[in-house]
């Protein structure tokens, strides 16, 4: 089988294409012929070992992918999913997914897909929909009706934006260019700023604290993470959950001891572990339902996969512009 192997972290010159003998799956695994698996940003940040793991190289990097399962190892389980469509995660037994077949685990290594999502939708139904719908779900379940979201006009955000208009939720949406701003506005989002201008800050505190909000979500960290913090009102928080500026994050001690306001943290896989089984069966049954609708992924081009670091140069051009596949056959 073809597989793309990272030879050191640092970025997709260090991926090599190379032959392997197609593995077995052990009691409770799955063998799946992989179909599709996007480029993400956590993608990026494994790639380059600025993710929260580094396993020693070489390794097969992939976040997520769908395929079918061609063969069960021996386990009642395993043998529920023999012949389904599945997504599968690059977390765990038999590593990332860019590669022609995969062993999985199927205690959270494969979640099946409904017969109507296509692969290509399929291989993109973890990540941000799971991620997008976690974030929905933490700000009803802290009664914010409005939210902030740095790089909103991501694949993540553009979801977090339809998901968050069809529960009520107002999302303030920071973005770093203009064409970003114009995006969101023609998708139907109300409040767009742009935190290159020179009067980001003083916008972003007005708007803040006319809707009330409370919560961000950071994907950027370094000094945006403080200038959300510094912008809402007493008692808020930002959630980071990325580091796209490779930064640390920089906020004033003043606003976390004296306008007791706090830097919280989200990993999607910690936290569908702290669900248990069945909140995260409800979860991922809901997503699926949304993948066509809320929850879409645009997809701007496909690469095979001997072509992954000329996909993954392509994607780092323009992160904005839909998500670019990698087609394992």
């Amino acid at each position: 089988m073809t597989v793309a192997v990272l030879n050191a972290y640092s970025g997709a010159d260090a991926i090599s294409i190379e032959q392997r003998p197609i593995p077995r799956p052990g009691k409770n695994e799955v063998l799946v012929k992989v179909a599709f698996s996007p480029i993400n940003p956590s993608d990026l940040a494994t790639i380059e070992g600025h993710y929260g793991f580094n396993d020693p190289t070489p390794i097969v990097p992939g976040g997520e992918g769908s395929g079918q399962v061609i063969a069960a190892g021996p386990g009642m389980m395993a043998s529920y999913f023999q012949g389904k469509q599945v997504a599968c995660t690059g977390w765990g037994t038999g590593g990332g997914v860019w590669s022609q077949y995969v062993v999985k685990s199927v205690k959270g290594g494969v979640l099946p897909l409904r017969k109507s999502l296509s692969l290509d939708q399929g291989a993109m139904s973890i990540v941000n929909p799971l991620t997008a719908s976690a974030f929905i779900a933490i700000a009803k379940e802290g009664g914010h009706k409005a939210i902030a979201m740095t790089a909103a006009a991501s694949s993540l955000g553009q979801m977090v934006n339809r998901l968050g208009r069809s529960e009520g939720i107002q999302i303030l949406n920071v973005v770093r260019r203009d064409g970003q701003v114009d995006l969101l506005k023609t998708q139907g989002s109300e409040i767009v700023l742009n935190s290159s201008d020179a009067g980001f800050e003083e916008e972003l505190r007005v708007a803040c604290h006319q809707h009330d909000t409370r919560l961000a979500f950071d994907a950027v960290a370094g000094p945006l993470t403080g200038q959300l913090l510094k912008a809402m009102p007493p008692n808020g928080q930002v959630i980071v959950f990325s580091a796209l500026s490779r930064q640390a994050v920089q906020a004033s001690p003043g606003l976390l001891i004296f306008e007791n306001k706090s830097i919280g943290n989200f990993w999607l896989g910690p936290y569908i572990g702290k669900l248990g089984i069945l909140k995260t069966m409800c979860l991922w049954k809901r997503a699926q339902q949304q993948i066509s609708g809320h929850l879409k992924s645009e997809v701007r081009k496909i690469y095979p996969l001997r072509e992954v670091q000329e996909a993954i140069r392509d994607y780092r051009s323009l992160m904005t512009g839909g998500k670019i596949l990698l087609r394992m056959s």
